[in-house]
């Protein structure tokens, strides 16, 4: 299996080198050449599985054998879901009025990317210790990314993290969680600025190719490959679990509401559609509604702010995955998305061609939803099925609700948790409800923290370059041992 940049414009790399990249050099994001075609007979096999088989089902499709073998792929993801707090790692909850919450967030920080993030830590580790290696992973955070990725890697020897979170503008639990951790490969800057002025500086260090390749820089942010691939294991499960009957021809469909920020599990969603999954995508976002105005309108277009909401991980206005999707459906047209791209980069504004437009909204439907519709959403189901939903989800939910209450809910639906209402007492508070706590959450509060500041006025490039060429100048040192 070899990837390809998006934009066409960068050698060709095997899963290894798409793991350790991040963006392609050219600016692109890495996607697979080819891909597989499930037929119907794999359908069916499948469709037995449980998440952490299906997992391993998809990355060996994706990684290659000569890279991981099998057995060593299989303990890989074992060791990644060990410290899950549900036994079959996510877990379906199947609620009045056909409502079926996919809950993606029984991991150690209570959120969704601990399901791709512990799976890509483990792959990362395993070709380190093979090339005795070490690489200092950077990463932007709006929430929930930043902690995942911390916990995946933390105490690592051939790992370094830095992670930069913007200041005030994730939950406190959120913080915390990255605040909190004091191993020694654990860097955690507070930046004065939201979550797309953070990711300039990022984009910034990795546009300097010979500073990356010296340092082995790389990113855990949803464009690494690695992470989409993981995610499109909750498109399959989710399927599988609602799907009426696969005795029909065709498959019948399912729908699966899909809250998104960056993009990353829909870019899932939309390779497994092009690999034959029968799903139907529904995108819900929050006022930060450029998904929604590229899939209505064609819009690909910045405001002028990034609004905080009570979602506050997908308070994100730049959703670098759209990039893999307008690949995908221009037909892997890497000359016309480096255009399209490039475009958008220069005047951040980009109107879509109508050709495009056309398959991304057959692809599929979006909605932005208000705080007040959010805190809504989360009473009535808690009010429905005592069910507390954390306003991202709830994003989702209120498309299911929308639908039913038109009557116009025939086909069977599926919608993604990303995260815990645990993680969000402020925005349970908001919608008049009383937040559950788990110990573990609570604790965080009376433990030590470290964070250094990034102010505005100061250099984050530079700052961020200085921090890495330390890290580098360290691992140098302790590399120093004869018997290797």
């Amino acid at each position: 299996m070899w990837y390809t940049s998006t934009r066409g414009m960068a050698p060709r790399v095997n899963f290894e080198g798409a793991l350790f990249s991040g963006y392609a050099p050219d600016g692109g994001l890495y996607v697979p050449e080819e891909l597989p075609q499930l037929d119907r007979e794999t359908m069916c096999r499948w469709s037995t599985l449980s998440y952490r088989s299906l997992v391993k089902e998809l990355c060996a499709l994706f990684i290659g054998l000569e890279l991981i073998p099998r057995h060593d792929l299989n303990d890989l993801i074992d060791q990644a879901f060990s410290r899950f707090r549900h036994r079959d790692v996510v877990h379906l909850s199947r609620l009045r009025n056909g409502l079926n919450i996919l809950e993606l967030w029984h991991g150690v920080t209570y959120a969704f990317k601990d399901l791709s993030l512990s799976c890509t830590a483990q792959f990362l580790q395993y070709f380190l210790q093979k090339r005795k290696k070490h690489v200092t992973i950077v990463v932007g955070t709006s929430g929930d990314t930043g902690s995942a990725a911390i916990e995946s890697v933390q105490g690592l020897k051939n790992i370094d993290i830095i992670v930069l979170l913007p200041k005030g503008r994730c939950t406190k639990i959120q913080e915390l969680q990255m605040t909190t951790v004091l191993k020694e490969n654990v860097h955690v800057f507070g930046v004065e600025g939201n979550s797309d002025e953070l990711d300039e500086p990022i984009k910034a260090v990795f546009a300097d190719v010979a500073f990356v390749e010296k340092h082995n820089l790389m990113s855990l942010n949803s464009i690494n490959w690695s992470r989409v691939l993981v995610q499109m294991a909750h498109h399959f499960f989710a399927y599988f679990q609602c799907a009426p009957s696969l005795d029909k021809h065709p498959l019948p469909p399912v729908e699966v509401v899909v809250p998104t920020g960056a993009g990353g599990n829909l870019a899932a969603g939309c390779i497994a559609q092009k690999m034959g999954l029968p799903i139907c995508l529904v995108v819900a976002v929050n006022h930060n509604d450029i998904i929604h105005r590229t899939v209505q309108k064609g819009d690909f277009s910045l405001c002028e702010v990034v609004k905080p909401t009570l979602a506050s991980a997908m308070d994100i206005q730049v959703p670098y995955n759209m990039e893999r999707i307008f690949w995908l459906l221009s037909g892997s047209d890497s000359q016309a998305t480096r255009v399209l791209m490039e475009q958008f980069e220069r005047s951040q504004s980009l109107h879509l061609p109508k050709e495009l437009h056309s398959k991304l909204s057959q692809a599929m439907t979006s909605e932005s939803v208000s705080d007040e519709t959010i805190t809504q959403t989360m009473g009535r189901c808690w009010e429905e099925n005592q069910y507390l939903l954390c306003p991202h989800s709830a994003t989702a939910v209120n498309y299911h609700y929308q639908q039913t209450d038109r009557g116009q809910s025939s086909i069977s639906r599926c919608c993604l948790a990303p995260a815990s209402a645990a993680k969000f007492p402020e925005a349970v508070q908001a919608a008049g409800l009383t937040p559950q706590t788990p110990a573990e959450i609570l604790a965080l509060e009376h433990k030590e923290t470290r964070c250094l500041p990034m102010r505005r006025g100061d250099d984050w490039t530079q700052m961020l370059k200085d921090t890495i060429e330390g890290l580098s100048q360290r691992w140098k040192g302790c590399a120093v041992n004869p018997s290797e």
